[in-house]
């Protein structure tokens, strides 16, 4: 139970954080400077912003790099020693964010929101 609120405190406190400094920074933006998240994702996924609405696509990327983000901090802090966890960590980084992106990739092929050929 306390590893659930951990989890829980640390997703909202990231999902906070995320929505002040990169998501209404991304909304205010012009058309160039998008978040390498989005660049990810249609460089990857051919993902179409003009059939995918954007501000959506911005609360997904907020919400699943909450989560990633919140997930692997607790996880590593089941660890008891600081090298232990920082191990962890870099080794969970990488899989868990592809996991991740690649999931919302798969959520937008299936929608049809993709780049026509």
């Amino acid at each position: 139970m306390k590893l659930l609120l951990y989890f829980v405190f640390c997703f909202s406190l990231v999902l906070f954080l995320y929505e002040i400094f990169i998501v209404n920074k991304a909304k205010r933006r012009n058309s160039k400077n998008k978040p390498i998240e989005i660049k990810f994702l249609v460089n990857r996924y051919r993902v179409d912003i003009k059939k995918a609405d954007y501000k959506q696509m911005l609360q997904i990327i907020a919400l699943t790099s909450s989560f990633d983000i919140a997930l692997i901090v607790t996880i590593t802090s089941l660890f008891d020693t600081y090298l232990k966890q920082i191990l962890a960590a870099l080794v969970l980084v990488l899989p868990v964010i592809f996991i991740s992106y690649h999931l919302i990739g798969n959520f937008y092929k299936k929608r049809g929101m993709i780049i026509d050929e």
